[in-house]
């Protein structure tokens, strides 16, 4: 016992020795080292505040050479990347929009009551919305469950505790911040629910029509009108058809609407996955937009749930338009489609980023690390990272109201029931004969919904399907060659039953991959339960997740590795 406790003295001493040695010297060696990399350490939990703890610590492991150093090494690896997230954490106020206090006293008429008690007038009784506030300020579970519950209890509050869970790899969640969302009465939310009224006109209408449908180009018009507040792409300053409903990353308005990955063969192992779907009918074939009276709008806010879906059971349909995007997004796997274009990459034999270590290797692939496997599984992992920190974002920070109870309150301006204050601009459009009010000239101008249950019980910003899709997307983006150019690319007939030769512009990897993610963002968009900038910002938020839980893995790898090098959303190069 005495011999084994001196040579673990000894190995522990010969960590502790390279203390006081110069860390800069381990910086030419970033993340080599099996154990290197699984080590943060083996030195303690110290902060290294001008190097990486991990990398230090990953090369001093290198240097102990029995199981115990191993031991210690892990422990040390995942101790020390703690402390690095820790050292380049943001901490400091996490901003809202300011909405929530400024109307406290009105009843809360701006901020996210769904699911809750609410009076005839469609506002929340405000006793059981700072019922709420006391269970997101506390933590406590026991809040949580006497949350009060609307006169139709059918459904739940989405996971509103997921955003204390921690993580052991990446940031935590509550050290990221995302920007406030506008304001009720700003001009920036009249522009975005104009936005969100014409996507629910053009559901049923192809997105390869958009040039030549009126109601399309109406919509353009509409939107040009708010001029800088209105964020979505322009063309020398206006919105035209082609720009109409997509993202702001490169490549969303090269090609066709849809990424190329909804419509190219995958193969899931040994069976083909169609890319068709089920999907519902439209308003011409007997389908329906849901929540247009007052009556079963204030139901579903109190937490009722219509329908069900009217399915179009005589066929399954490539994605042809908005309705259809809106039922994808509505049952969707939250990872499903970016694993579906990891297996349409795959199978098309694209090309991998040039920084995997196994390119050009002679006698080794990648397989557990830097092969399939390792990939597929990933797109997973960074989803329930992105969901909690989104989660966080929405319960504890925002609570941003849904686009379907502004439009209400916009319905109720319009017509002089509320005097609430939103903003002039869209009372104006909502009133023109030339612009939204010829096409909601009826008794109301409430938002319709694409799902019957209307938007989910959670709060609008962020948004889980945007932040998912671009921690996805990133990760996709890292893995390969985006500069590499799609073959044979195709997109829908009218019918959705076929597919055509796609005529026009390359398309690479890099920004189909950047298109799939808008198109699922915006999808939830044009199904009414989100906004643009629960998009945009989100999306955001997703990419900065991947990045951190690649730069956290980076040090665990045995091979000699110097990182991912690819393009962000916002068209710059970073290597992680």
């Amino acid at each position: 016992m005495k011999e084994k406790k001196q040579n673990v003295e000894n190995e522990t001493s010969q960590a502790e020795s390279l203390d006081n040695s110069s860390r800069r010297g381990f910086l030419g060696h970033l993340t080599k080292g099996a154990i290197a990399a699984a080590a943060v350490g083996a030195v303690g939990a110290k902060p290294f505040l001008d190097e990486k703890s991990s990398e230090v610590a990953a090369q001093k492991a290198k240097l102990l050479p029995s199981t115990l150093a191993r031991a210690i090494a892990a422990r040390d690896y995942r101790i020390n990347t703690a402390i690095d997230n820790f050292n380049e954490t943001y901490i400091g106020p996490r901003p809202d929009n300011g909405d929530e206090a400024l109307y406290a006293s009105q009843s809360y008429f701006a901020s996210y009551t769904k699911g809750l008690p609410h009076h005839n007038n469609g506002e929340v009784d405000p006793p059981a919305y700072q019922a709420l506030l006391t269970a997101v300020n506390s933590g406590n579970p026991a809040d949580f469950n006497a949350i009060p519950r609307g006169a139709n209890p059918f459904r739940g509050q989405v996971s509103p505790q997921s955003g204390f869970a921690f993580d052991l790899e990446g940031k935590d969640a509550f050290s990221y911040i995302q920007p406030p969302a506008p304001a009720f009465a700003s001009r920036e939310e009249a522009a975005e629910i104009a936005e969100n009224y014409w996507m629910a006109l053009l559901r049923d209408v192809p997105f390869n029509t958009y040039a030549t449908n009126p109601i399309a180009i109406d919509a353009a018009a509409d939107l040009t009108l708010f001029g800088a507040d209105f964020k979505g792409p322009k063309v020398g300053g206006v919105v035209t058809p082609n720009t109409l409903f997509r993202g702001n990353t490169p490549g969303d308005v090269t090609g066709h609407w849809m990424s190329q990955f909804w419509f190219l063969d995958a193969n899931f192992g040994s069976n083909g996955i169609s890319q068709q779907i089920r999907t519902v009918h439209g308003l011409a074939d007997g389908g329906q937009d849901y929540m247009t009276d007052f009556d079963s709008w204030l139901a579903v806010q109190q937490g009722a749930v219509q329908g069900p879906d009217i399915y179009d059971t005589g066929h399954l349909r490539y994605m042809r338009n908005g309705r259809d995007l809106g039922q994808w997004v509505h049952i969707d796997v939250l990872f499903q489609g970016y694993f579906q274009a990891f297996l349409v990459l795959a199978g098309m034999g694209a090309p991998l980023d040039a920084g995997n270590p196994y390119n050009g290797s002679a006698n080794q692939v990648g397989f557990a690390t830097f092969g399939g496997p390792h990939l597929a599984t990933l797109l997973c992992e960074v989803s329930t990272r992105a969901l909690h920190a989104v989660w966080n974002q929405k319960w504890l920070v925002h609570r941003r109201l849904r686009p379907e109870v502004f439009a209400e309150r916009c319905d109720r301006a319009s017509r002089g029931i509320i005097n609430y204050p939103v903003h002039p601009d869209i009372l104006t459009s909502l009133n023109s004969g030339t612009r939204l009010g010829r096409y909601f000239n009826t008794a109301n101008k409430l938002l319709p919904m694409a799902f019957p249950e209307g938007s989910p019980l959670h709060p609008a910003y962020g948004a889980g399907h945007a932040t998912v899709a671009d921690a996805c997307t990133t990760i996709l983006k890292a893995w390969f060659d985006g500069n590499f150019v799609i073959q044979n690319p195709v997109i829908p007939d009218a019918t959705g039953q076929n597919l055509v030769p796609f005529v026009g512009p390359p398309l690479t990897v890099r920004g189909e991959l950047n298109k799939i993610a808008s198109n699922v963002a915006f999808g939830r968009n044009i199904a009414g339960v989100h906004w643009r900038s629960d998009a945009t910002q989100s999306m955001l938020l997703g990419e900065q997740i991947a990045i951190d839980i690649l730069q956290d893995q980076r040090a665990s790898y045995n091979e000699d590795f110097d990182g991912f090098t690819f393009v962000k959303f916002d068209g710059t190069t970073i290597t992680v």
